[in-house]
């Protein structure tokens, strides 16, 4: 990136904020306009909207608990890796 001057480790944080931000909101606005169209195709307002939303909501945080696991999996795996390397620097 030429802008940013920093390093891999916080650019890589700020991927993982902004993966996590999308996750919540995309899953929430898919959840929203499945819903809105079903209750314009079916006249069912708002019961459609409001249990997609809910739907959306739900997928979201687990969308978001996942990419936190993998986050924790992939420090864990780095702090490894680094602890096995000054082992064999020894």
């Amino acid at each position: 990136m030429l802008f940013f001057k920093g390093n891999k480790e916080t650019l890589d944080l700020i991927g993982n904020a902004a993966t996590v931000g999308l996750h919540l909101v995309c899953a929430t606005f898919i959840g929203l306009a499945i819903g809105w169209y079903l209750d314009d195709w079916l006249g069912t307002k708002p019961w459609l909207l409001l249990f997609f939303l809910c739907i959306g909501i739900a997928a979201g945080f687990k969308n978001v608990y996942e990419e936190a696991v993998r986050i924790q999996r992939g420090q864990g795996k780095d702090a490894q890796d680094k602890a096995d390397e000054d082992k064999s620097e020894d």
